[in-house]
């Protein structure tokens, strides 16, 4: 399937699949995507309610890694020790990987960026791996479905193509897995705001709100294990 860099509404760039019309992040801006569903109503969100450390996250969607880098970016600003596993079934070619220009939007701390960036990349599949004093990685290629992992993280960025794309991917039963996964109180966030989405998740057991979206939509969804 064919693959484009393409830039974003706020200069950061990300790749876009023409024959499903569908990008890694959002076309009105991949870093303020990110910042504002991951970071300010999840990683923020859970720092709010004094989290113990280490903070285990999971991500469904490892893409291009650019959650992974500003969460490191995040654990290190704030010392927080984070143990972040990402899930991807198609692992992103390191040719693409080279034509992001995730690095450069963090200005005076682009090199430090560029350097974890590329740890991150160069980490081998399978392992865990330190890529700063902060931050743990680990990268499992699998298809969502076979996540097999219960109470076990804090918070799920959930990440995945949308559901005009990949609908069995908002359905109940991968959401049921998502639940296993998570510990008591453990949180859940996602760009998406679709309707059928957040009643799967209710039939899960999570409690689920909607809340500002980032730039381009209008909401976005929160999910807690009760």
């Amino acid at each position: 399937m064919k693959r484009e860099i393409i830039t974003t509404g706020d200069g950061s760039t990300t790749i876009h699949l023409p024959e499903l019309n569908e990008q890694y992040h959002s076309k009105h801006g991949a870093m303020q995507e990110a910042y504002h569903v991951f970071i300010k109503m999840g990683l923020a969100f859970l720092l709010e309610k004094n989290a113990t450390q280490p903070i285990h996250i999971l991500e469904i969607g490892f893409g291009t890694g650019l959650n992974a880098l500003i969460t490191s970016i995040e654990a290190e600003k704030h010392e927080v020790s984070i143990h972040y596993k990402g899930v991807e079934a198609y692992p992103v070619e390191m040719n693409e990987i080279e034509k992001l220009n995730y690095s450069i939007q963090f200005k005076e701390e682009k090199k430090k960026a560029a350097e974890v960036f590329s740890a991150i990349h160069q980490a081998t599949w399978e392992t865990s791996v330190k890529i700063t004093d902060y931050f743990q990685l680990t990268k499992e290629q699998k298809f969502f479905k076979e996540i097999e992992d219960e109470n076990t993280f804090n918070l799920i960025y959930f990440d995945a193509f949308g559901a005009r794309v990949q609908p069995e991917l908002w359905e109940q039963p991968i959401f049921e897995i998502m639940y296993k996964a998570l510990k008591q109180n453990g949180v859940l966030v996602t760009y998406s705001a679709k309707g059928s989405a957040r009643r799967a998740m209710q039939a899960c057991g999570f409690e689920v709100e909607r809340l500002p979206g980032p730039p381009g939509k209008r909401e976005m969804l929160r999910a807690v294990k009760v």
